[in-house]
C-alpha cells in the first residue's frame, strides 16, 4: 500500500494539472460514449445509422493523428492541449444539437470534428510526460494518463445514476450529455494552471534524430498487436450500451451504475501498475490480463443465446465487470512497452501512428458494425469476432515481449524508468 501512493506522490504538478485537464476532456467522451447511442435511439435513429455516426467521430483522430505526430516532434505541445479543452464540450454540445433537429450532414461534420479536437489531448500527452516527468515518474505518469478515462467513467456513472434516480425525465439522455458537455469545459481551468518550462528534444539532438530515419520495421513490429486488438476493440466497444439494452434491457440508469463500478475497477487496476510491473514484469502481466479479459468477453456475448432468463443480465454484469479492468490494466504496460522498444526517436511518430491505428480501427470497425447490423448479424456474433481478434493480438504481444527482453539483456533497450 506505501509503494502504491509513493508512486503517484511525487508526480510534478505540472504533470498533475495536466491529467486533470484530460480527465475533463475524458469526462465528455465516457459519457457519449455510453449515453449517445441511447440517446440517438430514443431520437429514432437506427442501429446501423448510430454506428456509422459514432465512426466519423474515428475518422476526425485518423485522418489528424499522424500530421500531429510530425508537427510535435521537437516543439512544444502545451498550447494544442487548449484546442482539445475547448472543442470536445463544443463539438460535443453540437452533436447534441444537430441529433434532435435530424441534421444528418452536420452530425457527421461534428463527430468529425470532436475527433479531431480530441486528437490534440489524445496524442501530444504522453511525450510530454515523457519530456517533462523525471525518468521515476514516466510509468506513474503514464498509468495515472490513462486512468483519466476510468476516473471520468466513475464520476459520469455515480452523476448519471443519481440525476436517473432523483427525476428521470428532467434529466434525460439529452439533458445528460448537456451537463457533461458544459463540465468539460473546466479542462481550460486545469490548463491555466500549468506553469513550467516545457522541456523538448535538444536542438542538435533533434537534427540528428531528423537527419535518420524512422526505424520502420522497429515501428511496424510494436504496433501490429495494437491493430489487431484496436479492430476488435472498435467492434464492440462503442456498442455495449446497445448490447445491454437491448438484449438485456438494460437503461441509462441501469448501465451507468454497471459502467461506474467497473471504472473504479479499472482505476484501480491502472493505479496498480507500476507496482505489477515490478512484480512481474511485462511478460507475465500483459499476456495474462487480457488472456482473462478474452475469457471474460466470450462468456458475456454468449449471454445472448439465453437472455430470456434472468441469471443470464447477472452473468453478463460479472463478465462486463471482470473484462474491463482486466483488459484495460494492460494499457499503460504495453504503450510502456512500445515505447521504450521503438526507441526515443520514434516516440513521437508512435504516439501519432498508434492513436491513428485505434482511430482508424475504430472507424473502420464502425462501418463493419452498421453492415453486420443491417444484415441482421447479432451481438454475440460481433462481440465473438472481437475476442478472436483479441486473442490474436494477446499472443502477438507476447512474441514481441520476448524479442524485447532479448533487446534489452543486449543492451539495445535501456529503459527509461
Amino acid at each position: 500500500m506505501l509503494n502504491f501512493f509513493k508512486d503517484y506522490k511525487s508526480l510534478e504538478r505540472p504533470i498533475l494539472y495536466i491529467v486533470i485537464a484530460e480527465f475533463c476532456i475524458q469526462l465528455v467522451n465516457a459519457t457519449f460514449l455510453n449515453i449517445q447511442p441511447l440517446y440517438m435511439t430514443r431520437e429514432h435513429f437506427s442501429d446501423e445509422q448510430i454506428a456509422g455516426f459514432i465512426s466519423f467521430r474515428y475518422l476526425g483522430v485518423f485522418l489528424l493523428a499522424l500530421p500531429m505526430g510530425i508537427l510535435i516532434r521537437g516543439k512544444k505541445v502545451k498550447k494544442l492541449f487548449y484546442i482539445s479543452c475547448i472543442g470536445v464540450p463544443l463539438f460535443a454540445l453540437c452533436i447534441i444539437y444537430f441529433v434532435q433537429n435530424k441534421n444528418i450532414p452536420l452530425i457527421y461534420a461534428s463527430q468529425f470534428l470532436w475527433g479531431a479536437s480530441f486528437t490534440f489531448m489524445q496524442i501530444p500527452v504522453i511525450p510530454f510526460i515523457l519530456r517533462n516527468a523525471t525518468k521515476n515518474n514516466h510509468t506513474a505518469g503514464i498509468a495515472l494518463s490513462y486512468s483519466t478515462w476510468s476516473f471520468a467513467g466513475i464520476i459520469s456513472g455515480i452523476v448519471i445514476s443519481l440525476l436517473d434516480v432523483f427525476n428521470p425525465i428532467l434529466f434525460d439522455e439529452k439533458m445528460v450529455l448537456i451537463i457533461f458537455s458544459v463540465l468539460g469545459f473546466l479542462g481550460i481551468w486545469a490548463m491555466s494552471r500549468v506553469q513550467l518550462d516545457e522541456q523538448v528534444v535538444e536542438t542538435k539532438q533533434l537534427k540528428q534524430e531528423k537527419e535518420g530515419a524512422y526505424d520502420w520495421l522497429l515501428i511496424t513490429k510494436a504496433l501490429l498487436p495494437t491493430l489487431i486488438i484496436a479492430v476488435g476493440a472498435g467492434l464492440t466497444i462503442p456498442f455495449i450500451s446497445l448490447f445491454f439494452q437491448q438484449v438485456h434491457h438494460l437503461d441509462k440508469g441501469g448501465f451507468s451504475v454497471v459502467s461506474s463500478v467497473a471504472s473504479v475497477l479499472v482505476a484501480a487496476g491502472a493505479l496498480m501498475v507500476p507496482n505489477i510491473k515490478r512484480s512481474i514484469g511485462y511478460k507475465v502481466a500483459i499476456p495474462t490480463t487480457q488472456a482473462f479479459a478474452v475469457m471474460s468477453l466470450v462468456a458475456l456475448a454468449t449471454t445472448q443465446y439465453y437472455s430470456q432468463y434472468s441469471i443470464a443480465v447477472v452473468i453478463a454484469i460479472i463478465c462486463y465487470l471482470l473484462r474491463q479492468p482486466l483488459m484495460n490494466m494492460a494499457g499503460p504496460m504495453t504503450s510502456e512497452l512500445v515505447m521504450n522498444y521503438v526507441g526515443k526517436k520514434n516516440q513521437e511518430i508512435v504516439s501519432a501512428l498508434s492513436s491513428a491505428i485505434w482511430s482508424g480501427s475504430w472507424f473502420i470497425s464502425g462501418l463493419m458494425v452498421k453492415i453486420m447490423f443491417s444484415h441482421g448479424v447479432t451481438f454475440v456474433n460481433v462481440f465473438l469476432i472481437t475476442a478472436a481478434l483479441y486473442a490474436v493480438g494477446v499472443l502477438w504481444y507476447y512474441i514481441l515481449i520476448l524479442d524485447y527482453n532479448k533487446r534489452e539483456q543486449s543492451g539495445i533497450i535501456k529503459e527509461i524508468n
